[in-house]
């Protein structure tokens, strides 16, 4: 089963990849969808890019953070905003998390 687990965001997160570094080995091997479905993204897909996409909101959010305190950068109200915007993408990342788990218990207490 190829999906979000656990191991698998620990591992995204570990990588430190920028969504670009992401997109740049991801485009240079191109394998065939199974479903022979090409340019549609699987659900899993569509997850994944979500969890880089908040972590690379939270490095970034962290370097300005550090920036500011090493005294690189006086622009407090840049930091502020990168860092509410990390906060809020990882709170709508945990929400949407939340629903897929609330389907995913619905759809086992179905009878067949």
């Amino acid at each position: 089963m190829d999906g979000l687990t656990i191991s698998n965001s620990n591992t995204l997160l570990e990588r430190g990849q920028t969504m670009k570094e992401i997109r740049d080995s991801q485009s240079q091997v191109s394998l065939p969808s199974p479903s022979g479905n090409e340019g549609h993204k699987s659900f899993a897909d569509t997850l994944k890019d979500a969890v880089n996409s908040v972590n690379t909101q939270q490095q970034e959010a962290d370097f300005k953070a550090q920036e500011v305190a090493t005294g690189k950068n006086h622009n407090i109200p840049e930091v502020m905003i990168a860092a509410e915007k990390a906060d809020i993408s990882l709170k709508l990342m945990v929400q949407v998390r939340n629903k897929i788990i609330e389907a995913y218990q619905e759809i086992m207490k179905m009878q067949v």
